[in-house]
């Protein structure tokens, strides 16, 4: 073999293989690509079957943001009712697109408050009367408060994220036992619990701190899974969570906000998510109405200012 032939066979080998490695990372991004495909449509396949939100479009008017932060509403409702239900949870999510942030206000539900076109009555019966939009405009009469998206979420996929994302639980230190008016016996002490379990302990309400306990054990769980969700393998276990979840969501939002928000909130690494209760303690009383029932008669001055505060500072 001559000096020449042995060169072109070098030279030759030197170019398949730099084709080999030019196309290799191509070929591992594709894999990675499908492989999360797949895993997004065999959940998303797999949950819609038990979606039960009705998919007719939602009225809502919302405002535009001026600069890079987004308030989204936040409505957990359980849709074995009618959408236009009493909603069982209200939080206002903000999230600041700047610093890859999150900040979640929940509102008690028992609030007083006045509703537009319908006088004052508890400030989830908004939703009942009218709707999101009546809901939002709730909001910013009451707390001068604007939002631009609204995302209602059905409470099976809560129990089914924390199932498929932890097959063995999310600890949790129980600090009583519960039961009543719940679907789980939950007893005193640290357990690793499902998502239903989850689920039963963040809507337990039958004991002295009633609602008031209920929103604190939402606010804790919340930050607990977006401490638990930024321990995981982001690449493999997120496609399968958000296949999971999205046919339980009805939102406004584009898909490509919509997972900047999920992300912030449960896969940024060392983000502390920072929460408020409205009504401040100290800006309420106890009140009872023929019409209503037992509210929370709040002070809306003082409660408008520390949502502007706690958004703005």
């Amino acid at each position: 073999m001559t000096n020449i032939t042995r060169v072109k066979k070098r030279d030759s080998k030197k170019k398949r293989f730099s084709i080999i490695m030019f196309f290799f990372p191509l070929i591992i991004i594709c894999a990675l690509f499908m492989y999360g495909y797949l895993q997004y449509k065999g959940a998303f396949e797999n949950s819609i079957k038990d979606s039960v939100l009705d998919r007719t479009e939602i009225e809502f008017t919302p405002v535009k943001s001026k600069d890079d932060k987004y308030n989204v509403l936040l409505l957990g409702i359980d849709a074995r009712d009618e959408e236009k239900s009493r909603t069982d949870t209200i939080m206002i999510a903000q999230y600041n697109e700047q610093t890859k942030s999150t900040k979640i206000i929940s509102i008690m539900r028992d609030s007083y408050v006045d509703i537009p076109d319908y006088g004052y009555n508890k400030i989830n019966a908004a939703h009942a009367y009218g709707g999101v939009e009546t809901l939002r405009k709730t909001l910013k009469v009451n707390f001068d408060l604007d939002v631009h998206y609204f995302a209602m979420v059905d409470f099976k996929s809560f129990s089914k994220v924390v199932d498929v994302a932890f097959p063995e639980g999310i600890e949790i230190n129980v600090e009583k036992a519960m039961s009543k008016g719940i679907n789980s016996t939950l007893t005193a002490g640290t357990h690793n619990l499902s998502g239903d379990q989850l689920l039963d302990y963040v809507r337990f309400r039958q004991d002295e701190e009633s609602d008031f306990g209920r929103v604190r054990r939402q606010q804790e769980v919340l930050k607990v899974l977006s401490d638990e969700f930024s321990e995981i393998n982001n690449v493999v276990k997120l496609p399968k969570v958000l296949g999971t979840i999205t046919p339980h969501i009805k939102t406004n939002m584009k898909s490509s906000l919509l997972f900047s928000i999920g992300q912030s909130m449960l896969f940024e690494k060392g983000n502390d998510i920072e929460s408020m209760r409205i009504p401040l303690e100290g800006t309420y009383t106890d009140e009872r109405y023929e019409h209503a029932g037992l509210v929370l008669r709040i002070d809306l001055d003082e409660n408008k200012k520390a949502i502007q505060s706690f958004l703005n500072e």
